[in-house]
């Protein structure tokens, strides 16, 4: 499998050509960089050591300083990691080693030098806050403990390092007991039951929920919610009582319904309201038909933005247009302005005969480049045109400025290591700091040039008020693509938007998941295919060629789209998620498509096919290609129609959500 796109190896090699006295050194040199890298990641530190001094010339010289500060850090004093942050300021590596540092500064409780590199950059380290609040309780008194509160309310369990805090806030009062119920309930509504069982151990008097009883709760939740032998008159027995729905209902919100209606009258009116919301959110998620009269139940419940959205979803999927108004309205401001909200409520206007109100909307919508902008623009009776692109053209010394300075020199220099995520971190800092949009635009066209197509498309997708489509839209790879597309009678534009969306056309990348190259192939997916198409010389090896890659994703994806009706939206369904969800969550009646598109389960999945579809539309328009509009690309969704088997399945089907 090749480690290193095409034009990277071409770019290294020509390289080491012009400069072939100093090629095995430079050979060396990377190598040497690899040996410490591992040396490092087994703790090796006198191997580490060794090899420091033969790189201290070398572009990555800042990742071997940092793997040794690390390796020592107990050991380090503070003016060796003073110097190393000044040093390589601003760089992922320095705001590592400051967060390390202050961790266990924070842990030895030695606050003068705390102090000096306290606060950080943002960061979303809840360990480091917490040390910060302990610095600034010991500073400032016991009003400085307020900080933590916030921390507190989380589904995850906390670092130990907020523990203090968290007592101190508790004995105080200023973490009540309802404070208290509220994260245990985030917690088992997230499915983190260990977290959940210790937080409903510890909470106060009635309100606590024995190991024993929770256990017991948990291995079988809707037996014991039939059951009903909760202590209603406590608030611990009403919080496992809820535990069992959460449970019952996250299987199988139907086969819940009745044990919660026959309990539910013994609950407090908040606590009915909460449980209703709860017993709707995964009826919605579940596509279960009455999900919509469920909701209508939890009144005013308040409601996590996941709950909000399937709200809608649940009026869409029922085509309830009234519903659909009344569940946006209710959303938090920042929620309702999302472009899917906007978009539905729109629609929910012009259903409701408010179409002037309606096209006022729609007309914003229709000037964004996403899924809902198509859609705006289609339901107002146009087709959708992009935006004109407005390239930038730098100066040949701005670019290689751009190119000569060390962030940037690291990020490839990583990339052509195989070193991807680390590249990706560097990239991104250098990214944030650049000004406006035309420098954003020449950092994309560098990236591209270089073969970093990934961050050649994030950096342009960042820009503001200049775009250019040609950079957010890239076409590498013409010939594989184009030749895929005709073999298999795909529309190019289809191929293209897949891949942008599943490899953001990095040809050497490999998920965790172990999906391989531009169209992500399982290698079981890869095999199936070869032996479809009687490759008789497919080896394990050629997976992420890429124009074996784009000749076996356009037959996977065609081979679906083929017994999926010939629906696009279904195909990239299956080819995300696996057919068989796909298939499962047809309705049980013709649905619009888009609505069928917005009540899709999986997070990833969803979001995934709307890209898709959406990058169909660019793609088409940037190649001059007559495309039909989003709208009968969706369609109607029919009912399922027996099974689907054969293939077998992508990646991301691999995973549940």
């Amino acid at each position: 499998m090749p480690t290193m796109p095409t034009l990277r190896r071409a770019a290294a090699l020509a390289l080491i050509a012009v400069a072939w006295p100093f090629a095995p050194a430079l050979a060396q040199t990377d190598a040497d960089f690899l040996a410490a890298k591992a040396a490092f990641e087994r703790g090796d530190r006198a191997r580490l050591a060794v090899l420091a001094p033969k790189l201290a010339r070398h572009e990555l010289a800042p990742y071997v300083e940092y793997w040794q500060l690390k390796a020592g850090l107990e050991e380090a004093s503070s003016a060796a990691v003073r110097a190393y942050l000044e040093r390589y300021p601003n760089t992922p590596l320095a705001d590592r080693l400051r967060a390390d540092w202050l961790k266990l500064l924070g842990r030895t409780a030695v606050w003068h030098q705390f102090a000096v590199d306290w606060p950080p950059p943002a960061s979303d380290d809840v360990e480091l806050a917490c040390y910060g609040v302990l610095y600034k309780w010991q500073r400032d008194g016991d009003d400085a403990l307020v900080a933590a509160k916030p921390l507190w309310f989380t589904e995850k369990a906390t670092p130990e390092a907020c523990e203090p805090a968290f007592a101190a806030l508790i004995q105080r009062g200023d973490l009540t007991p309802a404070d208290r119920r509220a994260r245990f309930r985030l917690a088992h509504e997230a499915g983190n039951l260990r977290t959940a069982q210790a937080l409903g151990a510890g909470l106060p008097g009635k309100d606590r929920v024995p190991d024993r009883e929770f256990g017991e709760v948990s291995r079988e939740p809707l037996r014991a919610l039939d059951r009903g032998n909760f202590a209603w008159t406590t608030g611990g027995g009403r919080e496992l009582a809820l535990f069992a729905l959460e449970r019952a209902a996250r299987a199988d919100a139907g086969a819940a319904r009745p044990a919660w209606v026959k309990v539910r009258d013994r609950m407090p009116e908040a606590d009915r309201r909460y449980g209703n919301a709860r017993l709707a959110f995964h009826a919605a998620r579940q596509l279960n038909p009455a999900a919509n009269d469920w909701f209508r139940e939890a009144g005013s419940a308040p409601l996590s933005a996941d709950a909000h959205a399937w709200r809608v979803r649940a009026a869409l999927r029922a085509q309830a247009w009234d519903d659909v108004a009344a569940a946006i309205d209710a959303m938090p401001e920042a929620q309702r302005q999302e472009a899917a909200w906007r978009y539905w409520r729109a629609r929910s206007l012009a259903a409701q005969g408010r179409g002037d109100d309606a096209n006022a909307l729609l007309a914003v919508l229709a000037g964004e480049t996403h899924f809902y902008g198509v859609l705006a623009a289609e339901a107002l009776g146009r087709r959708f045109v992009p935006p004109a692109s407005v390239p930038v053209t730098p100066p040949a010394d701005a670019v290689a400025a751009f190119a000569a300075r060390p962030a940037v020199k690291r990020a490839v220099k990583l990339a052509e290591l195989d070193l991807r995520p680390e590249s990706q971190r560097e990239w991104i800092y250098v990214v944030r700091s650049l000004p406006d949009d035309d420098a954003l635009l020449l950092a994309a066209g560098y990236a591209s040039s270089v073969g970093l197509y990934d961050r050649a498309i994030n950096t342009a997708d960042r820009t503001q008020a200049r775009h250019d489509y040609a950079l957010r839209y890239l076409a590498p790879y013409r010939t594989e693509f184009e030749a895929a597309a005709k073999a298999h009678d795909v529309d190019v534009a289809l191929l293209y938007a897949i891949a942008r969306q599943e490899s953001r056309f990095a040809v050497d990348i490999v998920s965790s998941a172990g999906a391989v190259g531009l169209m992500q192939l399982m290698p079981g997916t890869a095999r199936w295919v070869a032996k479809q198409l009687a490759r008789n010389d497919y080896r394990p090896a050629l997976i992420g060629d890429a124009e074996l890659n784009t000749q076996f994703g356009a037959y996977y994806f065609k081979y679906w789209l083929e017994r999926l009706d010939r629906m696009p939206a279904l195909a990239a369904a299956a080819y995300n998620a696996g057919p068989g969800r796909a298939q499962a969550w047809r309705p049980p009646a013709p649905l619009e498509g888009a609505i069928w598109v917005e009540t899709i389960p999986f997070n990833e999945t969803r979001d995934y096919v709307k890209k898709v579809l959406a990058n169909a539309i660019v793609y088409g328009h940037a190649f001059n290609s007559s495309q039909p509009p989003l709208t009968t690309r969706l369609g109607t969704v029919a009912p399922r129609n027996g099974a689907v088997n054969g293939a077998p399945v992508t990646a991301a089907a691999l995973r549940t959500e």
